[in-house]
């Protein structure tokens, strides 16, 4: 059925305060992992790429709490989220847009394959040509 008014307001607020706790958390494991980085302990490329994600997280976060900040702003942020899609936070994505990135991904990697699998093919005829 279709939700109240009060009810999406709460879902909202619910959706952007586990985004802030989950931020939270990132930026402690990033504070744990920079630390271990400045005493010269090496990084695996998991908890690298963990860092990079958190700090640009980070920098995210300051245009997006002007929107949080000054009062009714919060109403224009899907226009700038339309024109600006990457402006908020990982922590702050819905399952439905980590969906659609997913599907981008994997429409990506397919054409890939499907290009590199006509030119193997087309370097077998070749080869094929050239021996024979």
């Amino acid at each position: 059925g279709r939700k109240s008014l009060r009810q999406k307001i709460v879902d909202e607020l619910r959706h952007y305060s586990k985004g802030f706790h989950l931020l939270w958390i990132d930026t402690k494991v990033a504070a744990r992992m920079l630390w271990r980085l400045l005493h010269g302990q090496v990084l695996t490329r998991r908890e690298r790429r963990r860092l990079l994600r958190t700090c640009a997280d980070l920098f995210r976060l300051v245009p997006f709490l002007v929107f949080v900040i000054v009062p009714f702003m919060e109403f224009l942020l899907p226009v700038f989220l339309k024109i600006f899609p990457e402006m908020l936070p990982s922590t702050f994505e819905t399952e439905s847009k980590k969906e659609e990135k997913q599907k981008k991904r994997l429409n990506a990697k397919l054409e890939l394959a499907k290009f590199l699998q006509e030119t193997i093919a087309e370097m077998a005829k070749r080869n094929k040509a050239d021996t024979g």
